[in-house]
């Protein structure tokens, strides 16, 4: 049993074009199976307008994140609900409030907004969205989605948009919505400093870092370097942030047979302080992930 670091399951990734991504099965499906199996999350990311040059070579299909989610939702009481990640300056601030809102409030709270910057170029060409202004924009949203939940009327004037005499009900709970901060850059810190919740580390091979335009997170040499940044830009913050680190470690495809190591690994996470753990589960036809997420859940989660 390895309970100390709470378990977000990452709905399978269908690489390429040759599967249909949903042929692994119905996201509520996915999910309630692993609510009944002891996890604690269930996560999606979002790719709105991939390439097809970047599908062929390693990117992965997705779904609409905030419409998968809310299926999960509907199915689910307990089960937190995760973006991993949303791009936010791929969208408007004040339509990507009123989503996040709205699934905060059919959740009774337990959506987590996962945030990043992105980096494909050419979906934000696609999307139209000037890709060199995107760590602008990402800061103009953080601001305007805060007023958004406020409940309260405002005004702004953004780079694109001009809001005057806003306000935006329902409010979600509390009139906020979590937000964990995606990325490893000082400027991703810095935005989980001043504005997140939680800091989502990249943790993807150092080739797909070096794509993604930012410092590689594959050791724990690393991960200190960047907590302790990130700790630099918090101050008095940083015991406040949950982190929420991505599975590392043998490979779980079978992990039956690795079982004590990745136990072992699971240990580390929780000695090193991770609040959760993102956990891709294989993509395969279904019934084979319910099965996954059963058997996983009983060998790692229940007591």
């Amino acid at each position: 049993m390895v309970r100390g670091v709470r378990f977000i399951l990452q709905y399978p990734e269908a690489s390429g074009s040759g599967m249909d991504l949903l042929e692994a099965g119905a996201v509520p499906d996915l999910a309630a199976a692993a609510e009944a199996a002891g996890w604690d999350g269930i996560a999606l990311t979002e790719h709105p307008a991939p390439s097809s040059t970047w599908l062929e070579s390693g990117g992965h299909q997705s779904l609409d994140p905030f419409v998968a989610l809310s299926a999960a939702a509907g199915v689910t009481k307990t089960l937190a609900l995760v973006t991993n990640l949303s791009v936010v300056p791929y969208r408007n601030p004040l339509l990507l409030a009123k989503s996040a809102a709205t699934l905060n409030r059919m959740s009774e709270g337990r959506f987590y907004m996962g945030a990043g910057a992105g980096y494909l170029k050419s979906e934000y060409f696609a999307l139209g969205v000037d890709f060199e202004e995107r760590n602008a924009l990402f800061d103009e949203a953080l601001e305007v989605m805060k007023l958004h939940w406020s409940g309260e009327a405002f005004d702004f004037e953004g780079r694109h948009f001009s809001a005057r005499n806003v306000r935006a009900l329902p409010a979600p709970r509390h009139h906020r919505v979590p937000i964990w901060m995606g990325g490893n850059s000082d400027a991703a810190l810095r935005r989980a400093a001043t504005h997140a919740d939680g800091w989502m580390p990249m943790t993807a091979p150092a080739s797909v870092a070096k794509t993604a335009r930012t410092p590689p997170v594959t050791n724990q040499e690393q991960l200190r370097e960047r907590l302790d940044t990130l700790e630099r830009f918090a101050g008095e913050r940083f015991g406040q942030l949950e982190l929420i680190m991505g599975y590392q470690g043998p490979s779980l495809a079978d992990f039956q047979r690795d079982a004590e190591q990745i136990r072992q690994r699971l240990g580390e996470l929780d000695e090193m302080g991770i609040d959760w753990t993102i956990v891709g589960a294989p993509w395969s036809r279904a019934p084979g992930p319910v099965e996954w997420v059963q058997a996983f859940g009983a060998t790692f989660l229940e007591g």
